[in-house]
């Protein structure tokens, strides 16, 4: 689906990527996770075609996003952080669009919006920044699109939006399809996700599928000082330490995305370390 090598980009003042490769297949939900200006977006637009990195090679489904061809657009769909919708109603702005994605669903994205609760009687321009999100986001997903981008997708949304779309992200991925969610905040999504890839200064600190990730590593609050002092990661809690910790034992325990993710940052070449260890009752991955 998507292949990466070598990537090369940067701007007049700063460099992103020095040598980024990555690998993305059909059939999965994607979180690319890490901190404000490390990288996530300036990826995301690289892949859609938007930015043009300086050396190396992008390809998507066998196009060069580039050249931005029809047929690479037509399959391609970017939900931006920061995004512009005219002051049209909900309506025009479908029939304005939906004809460049041979694919699109009016009846999925009438669906999606009373999901979402979007009132359609306003005009985009008079809507909230959550609700011209949720629009979005529904109309991305109508496009049925084999490739679909999301960036910080979250960001704006409340607490019950926020679990709803996680209940429609879920409910859309099939194995022609592949989606990748670009976010800082990483709690928004757990349970959601089949492949956690972390960027940090422009680097892959970490990439890995959440079923490798809970055979390798535990998440939980301890009490044990000599656990406590060999975790990967630990911070104090009102009732103990919570810790990552190497599963030994292949014991299983609920994966903590927040705390991976601060064990990745902190302490990354013991967590990737463990990846390649062979512990008792576990295959090496």
């Amino acid at each position: 689906m998507i292949t990466i090598k070598n990537l090369h980009f940067g701007y007049k003042k700063r460099k992103v990527f020095n040598g980024l490769s990555l690998s993305l297949q059909a059939g999965h939900i994607y979180g690319l996770l890490g901190k404000n200006g490390t990288g996530k977006s300036t990826l995301l637009r690289c892949v859609a075609g938007l930015l043009f990195p300086r050396e190396g090679t992008i390809e998507v489904m066998g196009f060069v996003p580039g050249k931005r061809q029809p047929q690479f657009l037509q399959s391609v769909f970017m939900v931006a952080e920061e995004f512009y919708l005219p002051d049209v109603s909900v309506e025009k702005f479908v029939r304005l669009n939906a004809p460049f994605y041979p694919n699109f669903s009016m009846e999925q994205f009438r669906q999606y919006l009373q999901e979402f609760d979007i009132p359609q009687e306003n005009t985009l321009q008079n809507m909230s920044y959550g609700q011209k999100k949720k629009v979005l986001i529904s109309f991305g997903l109508a496009c049925n699109t084999a490739l679909l981008l999301m960036d910080e997708p979250t960001n704006g949304l409340d607490i019950m939006s926020k679990s709803k779309f996680r209940k429609v992200i879920a409910g859309a991925v099939d194995d022609s399809k592949c989606i990748v969610i670009s976010t800082h905040q990483v709690k928004d999504l757990e349970s959601l996700i089949d492949r956690i890839t972390i960027i940090d200064e422009g680097q892959i600190l970490f990439d890995q599928t959440i079923d490798a990730i809970n055979r390798q590593l535990q998440f939980k609050i301890s009490f044990d000082n000599e656990e406590i002092r060999d975790a990967l990661y630990k911070e104090p809690s009102l009732q103990g330490n919570a810790v990552v910790c190497a599963n030994i034992e292949g014991e299983d325990t609920k994966l903590d995305l927040e705390l991976l993710y601060k064990a990745v940052v902190t302490n990354g070449d013991a967590v990737r370390d463990a990846f390649n260890k062979k512990y008792s009752g576990q295959l090496k991955y």
